[in-house]
């Protein structure tokens, strides 16, 4: 079994076994609460890459943690349940139909709303019954968060508002239409970056040694902050261009719900007055496949995907430049250089 292999088994047994404590401890008050725990379930455990647990663990044994205490896979399962409290309100906040290949829990809950000829409206049962879900989902992973240091605890709180304040900035940002570069790069950073690479890192960092790890988190950033950059520009890529088979999401929704993606801030930077009346279609009501096709052919017309493609190798470039092999320990450095292909040149 690889590396990679090893921690996400060891990740993936924490959260079977909190989810499964949970669903047992609530069902014992309503029988009703199985829902909310298969809905977990199914999101936590149906898929994922579980890089950001990657990120912490390796950021643990860096700083010289022990590969076998246990925390370090603890810290992972709480990033990931906090990942996927971050999935299921962005879902209903864009209003989508599919995660992974699957309905969305808010279409589902509104589904259950409908068949059971429930009060109310079914819309507004299942996207209020989702928030729910992912409320219960962020405490679950709080809790795995109970036993680490106080400088630990810091960089958690700093992770869960910076995750929350890009979300809300890239909803106002699609609502505003916003398309400068300088924009679209600071909510890819806040909403994606930070909390994917640089923030798991410091978390195992400092979760294991306090001293060290504090010692290592300007390096940590220097790699984390581009390659998330990348990260997150790459995800970008693959919504807007991707295989929906692979990446479980419909092709072109960033263009749908008119996401400012620097991708798409290049486009119109880039663009020619012509050009830009097919932009403008973005995120309009009704932008049927079509009209997606005929914008992503325009945005590859204007450069800007060959901007991304030669931005990201830099991005990448830059992030393992950063590493100093003789401050890292336990093989971190080597994990960290794959890694570092492996988020950049991904096509899920």
């Amino acid at each position: 079994m690889s590396e990679a292999s090893a921690i996400i088994s060891r990740v993936n047994e924490v959260l079977t076994n909190v989810v499964d404590n949970e669903r047992q401890t609530w069902t014992r008050v309503d029988g009703d609460l199985e829902t909310v725990f298969d809905e977990i379930e199914s999101l936590v455990l149906g898929g994922g890459q579980r890089l950001r647990p990657q990120f912490a663990y390796w950021g643990w044994v860096a700083a010289g943690g022990d590969p076998a205490d246990g925390q370090q896979f603890r810290i992972g399962a709480a990033i990931e349940l906090l990942h996927v409290f971050a999935l299921f309100h962005d879902d209903v906040i864009d209003d989508a139909e599919t995660r992974r290949g699957n309905t969305t829990t808010h279409r589902r809950m509104s589904d259950m709303h409908s068949a059971e000829q429930m009060a109310g409206e079914s819309r507004r049962f299942g996207e209020g019954a989702a928030i729910l879900i992912g409320d219960i989902t962020y405490v679950m992973s709080d809790k795995l968060m109970d036993d680490v240091s106080s400088a630990a605890r810091s960089i958690w709180h700093d992770l869960r508002m910076e995750m929350n304040i890009g979300q809300y900035l890239d909803t106002l940002g699609s609502a505003r239409r916003e398309r400068r570069i300088e924009i679209a790069e600071r909510i890819c950073r806040y909403k994606s970056a930070k909390y994917t690479i640089e923030r798991p890192l410091h978390l195992g960092a400092v979760a294991a040694n306090v001293d060290t790890g504090s010692a290592l988190m300007p390096m940590l950033s220097a790699y984390g902050l581009p390659l998330g950059d990348a990260f997150q520009m790459r995800d970008d890529m693959l919504g807007a261009f991707g295989d929906s088979s692979i990446t479980g999401k419909p092709v072109g929704g960033d263009f749908l719900e008119g996401k400012p993606t620097p991708m798409l801030a290049r486009a119109y930077a880039l663009a020619s007055a012509s050009q830009l009346k097919i932009l403008d279609s973005i995120g309009t009501p009704g932008m049927s496949s079509g009209d997606v096709s005929a914008v992503q052919e325009v945005v590859s017309a204007t450069g800007a995907v060959a901007e991304m493609e030669s931005l990201i190798v830099s991005l990448r470039d830059e992030a393992v430049a950063s590493l100093d092999e003789q401050l890292i320990r336990g093989g971190a450095y080597e994990a960290l250089l794959e890694l570092a292909d492996a988020v950049t040149q991904r096509d899920i």
